[in-house]
């Protein structure tokens, strides 16, 4: 298994194969997708999960995360999900959101994004935007430092 960055076309035919496979190609090409960094998951060569990820400043979005229906329920997005939450908290953003198809809230979940009250449909399915503040890990040592100068 192997997560590398990939070009927005290879991101293009996964995404319609899963996601909008009786629309149009042309449906799940983004506008920006020129601005997002594109990863995809490789077994054997075989791209099995792709995800977009959108950085603005601090915050960022992430997009089209769809895996191969056959391979869903093996790992392999929960695998590159992780890596492209630790990538934008490298990166250094602070909060990361997602348009979460409502029957996929639990699997979100799992990683620390949250509910909002944000709810839309589009396409005929109902989406809720799900969010994950990111916080620098306390430096426990410098508050000690500081504690014993009072």
């Amino acid at each position: 298994m192997e997560i590398r960055r990939i070009q927005k076309e290879q991101a293009w035919q996964l995404r319609h194969e899963v996601m909008w496979p009786e629309r149009e190609l042309a449906y799940v090409q983004l506008s920006d997708d020129d601005e997002g960094v594109h990863y995809g998951l490789f077994e054997a060569e075989a791209l099995l999960s792709v995800v977009s990820l959108f950085i603005q400043g601090d915050e960022a979005q992430f997009r089209k995360f769809a895996t191969k229906v056959s391979d869903q329920g093996k790992g392999y997005g929960s695998h590159l999900l992780r890596h492209m939450l630790t990538e934008a908290k490298q990166a250094g953003v602070k909060r990361i959101f997602c348009n979460a198809r409502s029957n996929k809230v639990s699997f979100y979940e799992k990683f620390g994004l949250a509910v909002t009250d944000k709810q839309f449909t589009k396409g005929g399915k109902d989406y809720v935007v799900m969010e994950h503040h990111v916080f620098p890990e306390l430096d426990l040592a410098e508050i000690r430092k500081e504690d014993s100068h009072v």
